[in-house]
């Protein structure tokens, strides 16, 4: 770390009314068990799964004082998530195995899609009161089928029978605040109860760019033997003042837009109100089988009112914008058998259905935004609404998979899954698909030792995904042809010193077609299917848990991400062949290094540093950009029931270009400035 940036921190600690934020929660302690489901849909511990699986615990993440998802992973393998773009500035972009586009992987939350069989809907995700976060690279073609192609990222909410209550407050710099409890709530006799709320207010550095956040998410569980009920509500609501993507001439990002611009119209707007509400079952069945089931219904009311500029000079409409109102209804619905283990062989079965209805609409405008952003642009809002777009789609998938563990050092899995998905849209085009999508895998324990182990592991993945619906108000698109991926990965995983430290290495190779890219029609986003696209690289990570409340981890990850016969039209007209061309902004090159010290009472620390290599802006690779390092860290002292901590991230308030816009044409959102948050926590 540079003198320079020590010099930042400690300023910014200095700063007794800056930021905060503050989970003092668990005790830090020894590693604890890591659990996944993301991946068989039972809990499995990730390194008996031939699959690159990560699992961050709750812990962990207010060891480091995490409460954005870019923070959460960042010193995961081979993810890169920037914060911000087109969804609005409580939203992320995630990058995994060399891909970013915002509908490539699938978040779940407490089992359930977040964001239905639409987009996923990052910007209402809340980190509090988590037990841990599950991360599967790759496909999941079995347990979630026609939905993700890259990557799974799984948020999993403490249970509702956890008692600890908990209190904190921050504020920070640039006008963040934020509050949150989480505490046992009374309900129905023999259930247990938990509601976590919390209020978050941030403030960017960019020219009237912020948001606000309220939430409540609700828990509820009756537990009879070897049977269990449980109920779970969500509510956010959210209010977004969105920030401009900077515009690209020739190679380089213009000279003639200041850095924090802001070219939408005054007042502009990206709001959603999103409940959400599910209930499950967990019972024995016959044959000694673990029978689970679960249904989820969310309503998500989105309105937005914002702009781009379109033309870089003072001339008259210099700017297009748009408002819309998007209504969008999911239902998601899982049921699933598992058979304990018969002669060395688990067996699961069970089927899921994914429905979702949607109708966006708007109405477009031109407006004269100044180029030096020196005020906002005055603009009434259009009353008449005469553009819209809607879908309705539906995937369901009857899924089985099994485990054959002929002897204690080698287990082949293997799974496969009937999908049938259909989409309609608003103009009455109906659109069909019953496709295959399977996985088949093995791991072989090379050395075991006790905990300690050394084991290799391989895959083969094949699925396909229904192509993504943005309810553009652009000329509509028509419904485009599903992409496909079939992927091979290979890799080793170990531990040691009695399970103080644990190494994850794999090589990947990820075929795709009929990829689904962006492109602005009108001034206005659209969509339209590519050609082939191939994916293949190196990830590793090691971490070891040190005496002293002491955990440092590290990562490193090569991704080679190309188009194979891609023929992309940039001007509507003549197609340009891009075979060979690196897919744009697709890092070549991912390291981390974290350190985190955590004890039950006492001053508390971390820092980490993340370095991105070098992307290149554009499909054409003529607007190469640098590699970049962020520095994030924090300090603190823990008490029996009250925690304190300052934690400030971007140390070295960095501005590098971190996401592609796919509403601005040619434009990039920049990584946001250093922020700070100073807090408190309290057990009670």
């Amino acid at each position: 770390m540079s003198f320079s940036v020590v010099r930042r921190f400690a300023f910014a600690a200095s700063l007794g009314g800056l930021p905060l934020v503050a989970f003092a929660q668990d005790k830090p302690a020894a590693r604890i068990p890591a659990v996944e489901v993301v991946a068989t849909k039972v809990p499995e511990a990730p390194h008996d799964v031939p699959a690159s699986i990560e699992v961050i615990s709750g812990q962990d993440l207010r060891a480091r004082g995490a409460t954005t998802l870019r923070d959460a992973l960042s010193l995961a393998a081979g993810i890169n998530i920037a914060s911000g773009g087109d969804a609005g500035p409580a939203s992320a972009v995630p990058e995994m195995w060399g891909l970013r586009e915002f509908d490539a992987f699938l978040l779940v939350v407490d089992g359930t899609p977040w964001g239905g069989a639409f987009n996923p809907a990052i910007s209402t995700l809340s980190l509090r009161d988590v037990e841990r976060i599950e991360v599967l690279r790759g496909p999941a073609p079995v347990a979630f089928g026609a939905t993700s192609f890259v990557g799974v990222i799984h948020v999993v909410h403490k249970a509702a029978a956890e008692t600890a209550k908990y209190f904190s407050a921050s504020g920070g710099n640039y006008g963040s605040a934020s509050l949150g409890a989480d505490f046992a709530l009374p309900f129905l006799a023999k259930w247990s109860s938990r509601l976590s709320a919390d209020f978050d207010k941030q403030g960017f550095k960019d020219d009237r760019t912020a948001f606000t956040r309220g939430h409540a998410l609700w828990r509820a569980s009756k537990t009879d033997g070897d049977k269990r009920l449980w109920l779970t509500a969500d509510l956010n609501i959210l209010a977004q003042d969105p920030a401009s993507p900077h515009p690209r001439e020739g190679a380089a990002l213009s000279t003639s837009t200041p850095l924090d611009a802001n070219y939408n119209p005054s007042g502009a707007y990206v709001d959603e109100t999103r409940f959400f509400v599910s209930g499950g079952f967990e019972r024995p069945a016959i044959g000694g089988a673990a029978w689970s089931g679960m249904a989820s219904y969310t309503h998500s009311a989105q309105s937005q009112f914002r702009g781009f500029l379109t033309d870089i000079s003072n001339a008259a409409d210099n700017a297009t914008g748009f408002k819309e109102e998007i209504d969008i209804n999911d239902f998601y619905a899982d049921t699933h058998l598992a058979w304990p283990a018969k002669s060395n062989v688990r067996w699961l079965a069970g089927a899921d259905l994914l429905m979702a209805g949607g109708e966006g609409k708007g109405a477009t405008f031109a407006y004269t935004a100044p180029l030096a952003a020196s005020s906002a642009p005055s603009v009434n809002e259009p009353a008449h609404l005469n553009l819209d777009s809607g879908s309705d789609r539906m995937f369901f998938g009857a899924y089985a998979s099994a485990e054959w563990t002929p002897s204690s050092r080698f287990t082949l899995s293997a799974g496969a899954r009937a999908n049938m998905t259909s989409e309609s849209r608003g103009e009455g085009e109906s659109v069909t698909h019953s496709r295959l999508s399977g996985q088949v895998g093995a791991i072989w324990s090379l050395v075991q030792q006790g905990e300690n182990h050394l084991k290799a592991f391989g895959s083969f993945r094949s699925t396909f995904k229904p192509a993504a619906f943005d309810f553009s108000l652009a000329e509509n698109e028509g419904v485009l042809e599903p992409e496909t991926s079939t992927s091979v990965e290979v890799g080793l995983k170990g531990r040691a010193f009695n399970g103080a430290a644990d190494f994850e290495a794999s090589f990947f190779n990820m075929d795709m077609d009929n990829m689904v890219t962006s492109r602005v029609v009108n001034n206005l986003p659209s969509l339209a299917n590519g050609g082939k696209t191939r994916f293949k690289g190196f990830e590793l990570a090691a971490d070891l848990r040190l005496t002293g409340s002491n955990f440092v981890r590290a990562s490193y990850s090569s991704h080679d991400s190309k188009f194979g016969d891609y023929l992309y039209s940039f001007d509507g007209a003549t197609n340009t062949q891009l075979s060979g061309k690196r897919f744009e902004m697709s890092a070549s090159k991912l390291w981390s290094a974290g350190w985190s010290h955590a004890p039950d009472a006492g001053f508390i620390g971390n820092a980490s540093i993340n370095y991105v290599g070098d992307r290149f802006m554009n499909k054409r690779n003529t607007a190469p950009v640098p590699g970049y390092s962020t520095v994030d860290a924090g300090i603190g002292f823990r008490m029996a029931r009250v925690e304190y901590r300052i934690d400030a991230r971007n140390l070295g308030n960095r501005r590098d270009v971190v996401a592609e816009s796919e509403f601005g044409d040619a434009q990039y959102y920049r990584m946001t400035a250093m922020t700070v948050k100073a807090g408190v926590a309290i057990k009670y």
